[in-house]
């Protein structure tokens, strides 16, 4: 365990800074908007809300700042859900604009308490934002929804270009790492489901240094292929407080190295992003428009692929 012991040198970062980052920061505010960003903190925030180097991104939270789950890894507060914000989806829209941001990462907590698990708010918000501009790209992280098969297909009809959700870890950590209502097989499925009801964008991450062996980690982008998954990400997991999950290693950056060229030539995927640093929606603008120009395709072509499955 690596309890009390100092951070090696990779792992430090500086903090977010800039005008372009108050700037986002002071709209969000104005508007009662919660960024994943902000209450996971982020350590890369500033450099993927600056966009210097392609577009900018930001990963909203949906449905307030407080989660029906109590997974181990995870900072944000469990319990004392609110009522859904009618107003929430159009506010995200009209922050998306005002900030000029293109390509949104939407998340949210889990609604458990929730009959459709809050699928309807989150594809109101995909909606409200296409409908004020049809040419940002959205990526939805979403939860597993309980396996619930038709919030799943909600998301899917509302015809984002990226559809993640994260499996956090290989099988046999699920639990500890994440609340024991979550589950290897469930969140595999929420894949399958979108791979057999679409021609939408896949996402996952990992994190490393929980506990995981190199043996179970490739099992685990095989099992995801499976199901048709098309990017992996990988992190380094960091313990937000004493109170949540002792870090089991500190994973080295040729590590990182590894598992990108590994989920890349020998597996596959559209695109890898690995190191100590990345979170699931780290770059996610730059890297997915690179992966599709990669494949000569571009970002309209994604979105009519997503529009031809959903039946328009």
């Amino acid at each position: 365990m690596q309890r009390g012991r100092r951070k090696p040198d990779w792992l430090k970062s500086r903090p977010p800074s800039g005008s372009r980052f108050t700037e986002i920061k002071s709209t969000l505010r104005d508007r009662d908007l919660h960024t994943v960003c902000e209450e996971a903190n982020c350590p890369n925030m500033g450099e993927c809300w600056s966009g210097e180097d392609g577009p900018g991104t930001a990963t909203f939270m949906l449905m307030g700042d407080r989660c029906s789950r109590g997974c181990n890894f995870c900072d944000v507060e469990t319990g004392g859900m609110e009522p859904l914000d009618p107003d929430e989806p159009a506010n995200v829209a009209d922050a998306v604009a005002e900030i000029g941001l293109d390509y949104v990462v939407l998340t949210s907590v889990d609604r458990d308490d929730l009959a459709d698990g809050g699928s309807a708010h989150f594809a109101e918000t995909i909606r409200a934002i296409k409908r004020r501009d049809p040419e940002i790209i959205v990526e939805t992280l979403i939860p597993d929804f309980q396996g619930d098969p038709e919030a799943i297909d909600r998301i899917v009809d509302a015809e984002p270009d990226v559809i993640a959700h994260n499996v956090e870890t290989v099988e046999r950590l699920q639990w500890p790492v994440r609340d024991r209502r979550a589950n290897y097989e469930q969140s595999l499925a929420v894949f399958d489901r979108v791979d057999r009801e679409s021609d939408i964008h896949t996402k996952t991450s990992l994190m490393l240094g929980v506990g995981e062996y190199d043996h179970e980690v490739y099992r685990t982008l095989g099992d995801l292929r499976e199901v048709g998954v098309d990017v992996v990400t990988f992190g380094q997991y960091l313990q937000p407080s004493r109170s949540h999950l002792d870090v089991f290693e500190y994973v080295h950056p040729d590590v990182f190295k590894t598992w990108r060229r590994v989920a890349e030539e020998e597996f596959d995927f559209l695109y890898c992003a690995s190191g100590a640093m990345v979170r699931s929606s780290y770059k996610a603008g730059e890297l997915f428009v690179e992966a599709l120009l990669r494949e000569g395709r571009s970002p309209e072509d994604a979105r009519r692929h997503a529009r031809a499955a959903g039946g328009d």
